[in-house]
């Protein structure tokens, strides 16, 4: 490889988002990504440890706290090369004032954050990486609800509200966030079949009003389902990214995975669903590929 395409290489990081569902075999699928350079950054959600014997081969970093008897499925943030000093915040479960290395979080399981900084350049070009997943919470009892399943914007709601601690300037461009994760959401969806709209376009407008720019994935950057659920529009963009134990790859007709970054720095970051049926991978939701210029 000549130098061009070295520089070409190492002024990229990518990131990847993805909910693994608990599994084993996503992390083999992970080290192999690190192997071949495909991979600097891993987002996760729905995480447990990785398998033991990827020890010697997964340079997995991680020095964050998770209590598994709280939950066994936590999100992560973990550094996958050495082109990236991945730094976790601890989460704890306090309202006190957080020390410089950890993080309050208000919902458990729902949100990791590390600092990010590319090898060989300076701490300015650090950025924050956060992993979600909102997790479906069920109305209180006292409402006699009939929803078997319940609401996933009480969790976005909580994790919007716990990544702000990293929003301290009115101006976004101050800011170098990038969030992504299972927002279990339908993007634009416009009946109540399957989606709370009205309420879930209080989470969109939310990121917007804290400075952090929707970046997709949409259409062109991943494969469009043939049909569609109900009550999403005909025209959207949405590229599935989840499929139902009843279907396959081939079959997934949802979106629920999604990406943001603070306006200004979302310019120098592209998104897209590894969703063809051949790049799927091995769990219920396909990966986002996120490739940050740091140049």
């Amino acid at each position: 490889m000549n130098c061009s395409l070295l520089m070409g290489v190492y002024k990229m990081i990518s990131v990847v988002c993805w909910n693994i569902s608990r599994r084993a075999e996503p992390w083999r699928e992970l080290a192999e990504m690190a192997r071949q350079g495909q991979a600097d950054v891993a987002l996760l959600q729905e995480a447990g440890n990785p398998p033991g014997d990827l020890e010697s081969l997964l340079p997995y970093r991680d020095e964050g706290s998770w209590n598994l008897h709280l939950h066994d499925r936590w999100c992560r943030v973990v550094g996958l090369s050495d082109r990236v000093e991945v730094e976790p915040f601890r989460p704890v479960l306090s309202i006190l004032k957080p020390g410089p290395h950890e993080l309050v979080v208000s919902g458990v399981g729902t949100i990791a954050a590390a600092r990010v900084t590319p090898q060989g350049r300076p701490p300015q070009q650090a950025f924050i990486a956060v992993s979600m997943h909102a997790r479906w919470i069920m109305p209180h009892p006292t409402t006699g609800s009939p929803w078997s399943v319940g609401a996933s914007d009480v969790s976005a709601h909580r994790i919007i509200s716990d990544l702000s601690t990293f929003i301290g300037h009115t101006d976004p461009s101050r800011h170098r966030i990038l969030a992504a994760g299972d927002l279990n959401m339908f993007f634009g969806a416009t009946g109540h079949t399957m989606s709370l709209p009205e309420r879930e376009r209080t989470v969109w407008s939310r990121f917007e009003a804290l400075g952090l720019r929707f970046i997709g994935p949409q259409a062109p950057h991943g494969r469009q389902a043939d049909t569609y659920p109900p009550d999403v529009p005909a025209d959207t963009r949405n590229v599935p990214t989840h499929h139902s134990s009843r279907q396959l790859p081939v079959d997934a007709d949802r979106q629920l995975d999604y990406a943001f970054a603070s306006r200004g720095f979302h310019e120098r970051i592209s998104v897209r669903a590894l969703n063809r049926v051949e790049e799927w991978g091995s769990s219920d939701h396909c990966r986002l590929l996120i490739e940050i210029d740091t140049d």
